[in-house]
């Protein structure tokens, strides 16, 4: 509705992830290029934590783009799959003919002839699986040992996993132990920070054809930040619908209105800053935040607008 207002020959904030509009600030992009180096080399396990909506699909749909070369791609986006429902799951994704009633051990063994094929045609696979978290304990022990594939010197199968920090929890559990030793590289997803959402929006602005001054000025951005929490999915539906306030009242400026408008419409409250800095820091550096604050009467630190 915007868009030719605004110059735009795409949608710039679509919730679902467009490659085109790839931002590589705030971690994204060293994030991206550590993966990249993980599949290059085939390094067994990797898993990327972000709470939700911080973009771990989109990092995983840049992934294949990336790294293209000698590699088959498996995408598991559904978590609620069992021990035998993920080995079926990936079969069919490598183009075996597999009934749903498929002997378990029969299955594998197909698995890993197929695995072995084209290992030695030169290529190798990786599997994606997004939602982690929420998959049962026997389904990720069922990962461990489908890590287990591999030759005298390589192995066969590559895992990525992305999920939600629940998955740390389930991980430091005794019982999936043996995966979590598995996992050779971590990578986090952080939440933007004020200057990452400025930054965001108009790389997003001008990704997507606009060519004007920057349109999301820094107060702006303030108050998307406080309304989003930083998480990358809230950020583009409230930039969007703050848009769409400003064209519908015929005006290019972005004005903090449009923000309040768009946060009321899209039911988002503001999250004072003092709530934020909370939850990005650990209880005891919480404790320390309080006691410099209790203390800046003597060392002349403003800590108003923290706490």
């Amino acid at each position: 509705m915007y868009l030719e207002f605004f110059g735009l020959n795409r949608t710039p904030f679509k919730i679902t992830p467009d490659t085109h509009l790839f931002y590589e600030g705030s971690n994204r992009g060293d994030n991206l290029l550590g993966l990249c180096y993980t599949v290059a080399h085939a390094e067994g396990i990797s898993k990327v934590v972000g709470e939700v909506g911080t973009g771990k699909t989109m990092l995983s749909r840049m992934l294949p783009l990336k790294v293209e070369e000698h590699i088959d791609w498996v995408y598991l986006p559904h978590p609620n799959l069992s021990p035998s429902e993920v080995l079926v799951a990936i079969a069919r994704e490598l183009g075996l003919e597999v009934d749903d009633g498929a002997d378990k051990s029969l299955l594998t063994t197909r698995l890993h002839q197929a695995l072995i094929s084209r290992h030695a045609k030169g290529r190798r696979v990786v599997v994606l699986i997004d939602e982690v978290q929420a998959m049962s304990i026997e389904t990720l022990e069922e990962i461990r040992l489908l890590s287990n594939l591999e030759t005298d010197e390589h192995k066969l199968l590559q895992i990525v996993m992305f999920g939600q920090p629940e998955i740390d929890k389930k991980l430091a559990m005794p019982e999936i132990r043996q995966l979590r030793e598995r996992i050779v590289h971590h990578f986090y997803l952080s939440p933007f920070t004020e200057r990452d959402v400025q930054e965001y929006l108009n790389f997003r602005m001008r990704a997507s054809g606009y060519k004007g001054p920057d349109i999301f000025t820094q107060g702006v951005a303030k108050a998307i930040m406080a309304y989003s929490q930083g998480l990358v999915r809230r950020v583009n539906i409230i930039a969007d619908k703050t848009l769409l306030a400003a064209y519908v009242n015929n005006r290019y400026e972005l004005k903090v209105e449009d923000v309040k408008a768009a946060a009321v419409e899209g039911r988002f409250k503001a999250v004072p800053l003092w709530q934020r800095v909370k939850s990005l820091v650990s209880k005891r550096d919480y404790a320390l935040v309080v006691l410099i604050g209790i203390a800046s009467g003597s060392t002349g630190l403003n800590v108003e607008g923290l706490l």
